[in-house]
This record gives structure tokens, sequence and C-alpha cells, in this order.
């Protein structure tokens, strides 16, 4: 008897789910994603018998507990357990009754409710067209013996309020003057509780990102040491919350400002406390706090831009003086000896010449031409100034060094200082906004208040003790150069702790060892460029490519887990279709308009789905979890698949429909890197946000394999040069130290008989 066929698959527009409602048996439903949600949901309150039916609405039961819309209800997958809730709008007129109840603790609870429905975009909206963040400011300024005896209500207020300005509905300058000061007051107080305090501080961080005209205010009312104390406390997130803060007001400062606020935190010792209490202190460094250490070092060394970017004057005689000073520290004991005006003008000139000459300038007539060029203009010039009255010994032992060599090997101090600075800028950035993604902040420059004069100093040694390593001379002043900006950025990923170690990992990157590496890198690249050996390669490549498809298409029938996208600002949104089953990390706000999970914010349980490729590669199986996969999932618990016939293509991005949604491209920088889409037929996609850069590279690559297009990633192009290196070196093993000619050997030429073949017979 022959099997019975199989069972069609359910219509795409049919899902089964339950629905649950307080005190009754859940309803098994089979939702219509063509009906009108307002229909299934009349329907749902007739099960239960339940009046008015626009008075509810659905939303999930298990972790955010998101509201349903016609927007999102796409996302509903077959299984889903769904909530039977209050309306958004009745929830929030409800809550908006509760929170100004003469009970306090009908109060503190509608405040906890508040605080967690604040996350859902839908309710959010109900709530703020309502005029509820007037509200929460009127309760937060009239609240004044909260703080002391309802601390937990006012941080749930407080919350509630950053959740719903965190969606962007309504702009940060419609927050009153009174409000910010109640929340600086907050900030400004030895003994408010933790809570409270965080929430502060990031409120008024999001103020001074978010509003030009309250910055002012801000920045009278919380005041340096306020911060700087909020760094010698124990928990890190408050620090990091208060090194934010501190960022904010100096990143939107005014330029006029900005050097005033550096000099404010320095006599108030900001780098001292940060070094004592943050970078040396007794708990590891979290991706947070590092990447604020980097903004607030990236900052500092922007101060140095318009030095950086002003031109010398050679007609103002004030910096006329700088040079001269040079000059007589340099050469102190012969300008003493030749004051004197004894040979006339005429001969002080040439001596000035001769003695500008041996300090290394270009212009020996007029030094002054030298700092014309920006960048480094007359950064190069203070740094200069530095040494000589810093490190004078040093200064002098360099200058005359070279002064006393023969003329071909003299290292020009002058020049060599004027590059030297321009290549130290270019090397940190100076002038540039910090990098979101960054977080490679240098304990270094914390333990000095002039950090990049000091960073200069220990490296025109370094470019003298090259020089004479490298026996160089004028013409070979550029290579010198490019060998000690090697020097230095070899150096700085060890990330010394003091300027000393810094010194000492140079001191080990001499010339010698730099040749070395150079070397060691060369031959593990493997980098022959013969002919034989580029043909060899290229037959080689086509097996080693295949060899990387089946490991992309094997790692695509494992599977992967993937997050679940929220629906939160600043959170890659859901696509069209079925674009909900995206993975995206659930994300909270950090500081600086990052997001983190914290504890003192409200973060809501995260929620996983899987997909894999099925063995005959002909079919994308999908689906939802209850929770992070720790080994294999099985095919039957993934109940969508997609053909991979009706793939149409796969797109990157900001191409990405859940990357094109309303300020997801702007905010979610570190998503979008990570963010992939399936578009197939019928006008339908399913997306991804990967939840590291090898998955995503693995499902692009084996994604492109299926489609019969190239794998482009950056892990195909390492694996193909890892593999292709170890194959092309076990070929070649037999070949060492044999030269291998750049074109094959000639054929002979026919011989003029063949008279000299046997015939055997």
């Amino acid at each position: 008897m022959p099997p019975p066929p199989p069972l069609p698959p359910p219509p795409a527009d049919l899902v089964k789910v339950a629905v649950e409602w307080p005190g009754a048996n859940a309803q098994l439903l089979e939702i219509d994603q063509k009906r009108p949600l307002a229909s299934i949901i009349k329907e749902v309150c007739d099960g239960w018998s339940l009046p008015n039916p626009e008075y509810y609405t659905l939303r999930y039961a298990d972790g955010p507990q998101l509201y349903i819309t016609e927007q999102t209800r796409c996302d509903i997958k077959n299984g889903t357990i769904l909530q039977l809730a209050v309306s958004p709008s009745r929830a929030a007129r409800q809550l908006m009754d509760r929170t100004q109840s003469h009970s306090m603790e009908a109060r503190l609870e509608a405040m906890k409710e508040l605080a967690k429905l604040s996350a859902d975009v839908t309710f959010a909206t109900e709530f703020i067209n309502m005029d509820g963040i007037a509200v929460l400011t009127r309760l937060v300024e009239s609240g004044t013996k909260l703080l002391s005896h309802y601390s937990e209500m006012l941080a749930f207020t407080l919350t509630a309020f950053l959740e719903l300005m965190d969606h962007g509905i309504v702009s940060w300058d419609m927050v009153s003057i009174t409000f910010v000061k109640q929340i600086a007051g907050y900030v400004s107080q030895p003994t408010v509780d933790v809570s409270i305090l965080q929430r502060s501080l990031a409120i008024l961080e999001s103020v001074v990102l978010n509003s030009q005209s309250l910055y002012q205010k801000i920045a009278e009312e919380v005041t340096v040491g306020q911060l700087i104390s909020h760094l010698q406390v124990s928990n890190q997130e408050i620090q990091t919350y208060a090194i934010a803060l501190i960022n904010a007001l100096f990143l939107k400062a005014p330029e006029d400002r900005r050097q005033e606020m550096a000099n404010a935190f320095a006599q108030k010792h900001l780098r001292a406390v940060i070094l004592t209490h943050v970078i040396r202190g007794n708990r590891p460094i979290k991706t947070e706090m590092a990447h604020q250490l980097y903004v607030l070092q990236v900052l500092t060394f922007n101060l140095l831009e318009e030095r950086m970017m002003t031109k010398m004057d050679p007609s103002d005689q004030a910096q006329r003086d700088i040079i001269f000073e040079l000059r007589r520290i340099a050469f102190d004991a012969e300008s003493e000896s030749s004051s004197a005006p004894s040979g006339g003008t005429e001969k002080r000139k040439a001596m000035y010449t001769k003695d500008y000459k041996m300090l290394g300038f270009t212009n020996h007539i007029n030094p002054a031409l030298d700092f014309t060029q920006t960048p480094p203009g007359m950064l190069a010039l203070d740094n200069m100034l530095y040494l000589a009255k810093c490190h004078q010994d040093t200064y002098v032992r360099i200058v005359l060094e070279n002064s006393s060599r023969e003329d071909k090997h003299e290292c020009p101090f002058g020049r060599s200082a004027i590059e030297l600075t321009k290549t130290l800028c270019e090397i940190l950035q100076v002038g540039e906004l910090p990098n979101e993604g960054r977080n490679d902040y240098h304990p270094m420059f914390f333990t000095h208040d002039r950090a990049f004069e000091e960073l200069f100093a220990i490296c025109i040694q370094l470019l003298n003790k090259t020089w004479k390593e490298m026996r160089a001379t004028a013409e070979d002043f550029n290579k010198v150069m490019q060998v000690v900006r090697e020097q230095i950025t070899r150096a700085l990923p060890a990330k010394p702790s003091s300027l000393d170690q810094f010194k000492s990992k140079l001191r080990s990157l001499s010339y010698a060892e730099i040749l070395r590496l150079r070397q060691s890198e060369r031959m593990s690249q493997d980098d022959f460029q013969s002919p034989p050996i580029v043909e060899l390669r290229e037959k080689i490549q086509p097996e080693i490519l295949e060899l990387i498809k089946q490991q992309r298409l094997n790692r695509l029938c494992e599977g992967s887990s993937f997050r679940k996208i929220g629906n939160r600002r600043r959170q890659g949104q859901r696509g069209a279709g079925r674009g909900g089953a995206g993975g995206a990390l659930l994300h909270c706000r950090r500081p600086g308009g990052r997001r983190q999970r914290h504890g003192a914010r409200l973060c809501l349980a995260e929620r996983f789905w899987y997909c894999r490729l099925a063995l005959n590669h002909k079919v994308l199986h999908y689906g939802d979890l209850e929770e992070h996969a720790q080994g294999e999932v099985t095919f039957e618990a993934l109940q969508e698949k997609i053909p991979v016939a009706d793939i149409k293509a796969v797109v990157t991005g900001k191409d990405c429909p859940h990357m094109k949604e309303k300020g997801a491209l702007k905010q979610n920088k570190e998503a979008l890197e990570l963010a992939f889409s399936i578009l197939y037929d019928p006008d339908e996609t399913l997306n991804f946000i990967a939840p590291n850069k090898y998955e995503y590279c693995i499902w692009l690559d084996g994604l492109n394999a299926l489609l019969g297009k190239d794998m482009a990633s950056d892990l195909t192009r390492s694996d193909l040069d890892t593999l292709l290196s170890m194959e092309m070196k076990l070929r070649l093993l037999d070949l060492e130290n044999v030269q291998i000619p750049e074109a094959p050997p000639p054929v002979p030429k026919e011989p003029s008989s063949y008279d000299f073949v046997y015939h055997y017979g």
C-alpha cells in the first residue's frame, strides 16, 4: 500500500497562536493575516464574552510583551503565545490617572508599570499624546520629599521619562529649566540613591547632546568638582555615566570655551582622578568605560588642532622670539661669548644663519618659513620649545651631537621635529571626531598633563637613534620617517601603562628588529612574484575556494541562533513581510548615545530564533526558540521554511529593510555592520543581524554560494590567503634553496637527422 501523500504546507497568511486572558482558559486561534486586526480582537473578546472589544488589543506574552499593531502583526509566528490586554490608549489613560493618585503605594505601582510599558513605542506615543511627559516632569519638579522617602518611585519616574524621550517622538528642547535644575540637584547631592544618580546623569547627558539651548544651564548647574566626586566611587557604571557627561559637555562646548574647560579639569586634577580610581582601580575596564575614556582622550588631543592649523607669521616678533630662544638654549655658551656686536650686523646674521643650519631648519636665513605648512603649523614649534625647556639636556645633546657629525650623516633636528609632529598628529588623528565603535584608549596618555609633548620628547629621541642605526643621509629622510612611524604604530597596540614602558617598547624596536619583522612578515605572506609561482597559485586557488565553499555550506547546515529584533528606538527595526525574524542584541541605551546592558535601566528578556540550511541545500528552515540554543536544533523544531530557489537576492547594511526604518541607519551603526536580509518571492524578506562578524561572514558567504555568486567577505579572503599559503609551501617544500627560473627552459631544436633512433626487430 503506497504511503499517503504529504500534507500541503499551511498558507503563509495563516498563523496558529494561543491567546491568554487572566482567569480564563487560553484560546487556540488561527489568525488570517489578511483580516483586520480589529475583527480578530473582536473574535477573541466574543470567545470570553467581553464587551467593548475596542478597549482591548493583543500583545506578546513572552519577552518584551510588545503591543501588536497592523504594522508589526507580520512578525507573529506559528505557536506564538499572545495576551489580550487593555489597548495602549486605554492603558495610557489609566496609568495617567494612577500616577497622580493620592496613595503613594498606588502611585509607586503605577510608576513601575509605566517604566516597563514606556519601552513600547505604541504605548509611548499614546502616553506622550496625553501630555504624559509634562505630567512626569511636574511630578519630579514638585516631588522634593520623594528623594528622601520615596527614592524608588523617583527612580521609576526618571526611568519612564528617559524611556519616553528615547523614542525621539518629542524634542529634548521642550524640557523645562526647572526640571533640568531639579535633575542637576540630584547629581550634586552627595548621598543620593545610586539608581537616581545614574538616571540623572543619563538625562543630563542626553539633554546636553540634543539641546543646544539648555547646554549653558547644565554647564552652570553641574560643576566639574561634582562630576569628579562621582569618579571616586566604587561603582563603575556611575563612573561611566559621569565621564560620559563630562565628554558631552566638552564636545558641545563652544570652541572658544573648550580650552577654558580643559584648564578647569586640570585644576581639579581630573586626569589624576581617572588614572587612580578608574584605570588603575581594582576592577577591569568594561567596554563602555573604555569607549568613554577613548572619547575623552580624543577630545583632549583635539585641543591641539587650533595650533596644528595655525601658520607662523614671519613678521610676528613674539613668534620669532621662540626661535631665538631655541637657538639660545642650544648654543648658550657661544651666544654669551659672542653677545657683543663686535662684528657688526652682517657678521651676526651670518652667525645666526650658521646656528639655524646646525639646528636643522630648512630655511637657514628665516626659519619662520619652516612653520608655515599646516599641519603641523605652530604645534611643531610648541613641541620644540617644550623639549628645549623641560628636557633641556636631551635637546642640547641631540642638537650638538648632530652638529658635530659629518655633514652627510647629520640628522636635521628642526626638519625632523616638524615632520615628527605631523606624523604624531596623523597617528593620533588630532582634529577628528571620536569614532562610535572604538574603545582603544591608551593608559599612558592619562599619566601626564602634557602627554602629547612628552610623547614627542620620547619619539624625537627615537628618531635620532634610528637615524644613527640606519646611517642615514639627508636623501634618506623620508625612509627614516617611515621606519619611525612603523616603530610608533607597532608599539602603541601594546597599550603601555606608562610613558616609560612605551619608551622601553620603542627601545626594543630597533631598526634591525624592524627589518627582521618585515622579513618575517614577507616570508609568512609567501609573496613570490615569479611567473611559475603565480601560475601555480592560479591553478590551486579554485580548489581552495571550493573547499571554503563546502565549509560555509556545512556551517549553514549546522545552523545558528540569532537574537530577535526589538522595536525600540536605536535598534534595527522589523522589515516588511517576514522581516521580524531578524536577529539583534536587545540593547539598552548607553552613555554617549550608544546602548549597553546595565542593571539600572529596565532591560527586557531576550528572545531567540534559529535558522539552518537543509542537508540537500534546497531549503532554509527557521523558527523561534524558547531560549538560546546550546546545540543543534532539529529541522522538526523549525516551523518556517524558504525554498532556496525562491531567493532573489541577499542585501547587506543600509540596503536591508530593517535598516531603512526611521532612525535605524543613523543610530545603530554597530548593528548596521552585521545586518543582512534575504529577499525572496513574493516580495518578502527575512532579516538578520548576526551576533558577531564571524557569523556575519559565514552566512553571507554561504548564501552567496547557494546563489552561485562570489564569496567576497573578509573571512573568505583571510581563509583563502591562509590555506593558499599553506598549500603553496607544502608543494614547494622539495624546491627549498632551488632557484626557480622566471621562464620555462626553451625546447631544444629538432636534430638534423634521426639516424640515432634504434629500430627493434
